[in-house]
């Protein structure tokens, strides 16, 4: 098999991981990936169709990835009640996705301090639900936001856009117990800072 063949089984592996992401920021990216690499294929394959195919490919990809992070859209909070009906459901609907984060998750409503539902264009992207451990602190129980939302944008919104709600309730830091790998990269992507004793905790800025 020469480099050129192997290209092309590279470029078609990417494209069918592509095809797997249920993100459509990482598919987008991936696919841009796949694309950009079956061209080069093409060029060195010297197949025009291959590469006129592919090359609309990557000015799609390109264009709605500039929509994505250009896009400005509505970003609002819903509160609820613990024993909030849609809650329960959306927290049953969700579990196995909720799972591969939050390995263990039980909801207690008990626990609620805060609990609030993500929307984006009044859609439903997320959920955060908390309680406080002091006057201070917030434990976050869990921030879990659907598939098709996962580009950090609601985190940004729930911890820079809305934090002065935080802070009226005097709230200075919020602390999170990672629960799996996944977790932990993205706790660490969104500002938060690992502790001595396994925790991670984000100050709130006044």
């Amino acid at each position: 098999m020469d480099y050129i063949q192997l290209l092309g089984y590279v470029a078609s592996i990417i494209i069918a991981v592509s095809m797997t992401m249920n993100s459509i920021v990482k598919f987008r990216w991936i696919n841009l990936v796949g694309a950009s690499s079956f061209l080069i294929y093409g060029i060195l394959f010297n197949s025009y169709p291959i590469v006129i195919l592919n090359s609309f490919i990557i000015v799609v990809d390109l264009f709605y990835l500039f929509r994505i992070y250009t896009k400005k859209e509505l970003f609002t909070t819903l509160e609820i009640r613990s024993v909030n009906k849609f809650l329960l459901e959306f927290l049953k609907f969700h579990d196995k996705e909720i799972q591969k984060f939050f390995p263990g998750f039980k909801y207690k409503p008990e626990l609620n301090t805060i609990s609030f539902f993500v929307l984006r264009n009044m859609t439903v992207a997320g959920i955060f639900l908390a309680h406080k451990i002091d006057k201070k602190t917030l434990s976050v129980g869990l921030d879990f936001v659907v598939p098709q939302y996962r580009d950090y944008k609601n985190a940004k919104f729930v911890y820079k856009r809305i934090r002065q709600r935080f802070i009226d309730d005097g709230i200075e830091q919020v602390i999170v117990y990672p629960q799996s790998f996944s977790h932990i990269k993205y706790l660490k992507k969104i500002g938060f800072n690992k502790q001595e004793d396994g925790t991670f905790i984000r100050f709130i800025e006044k």
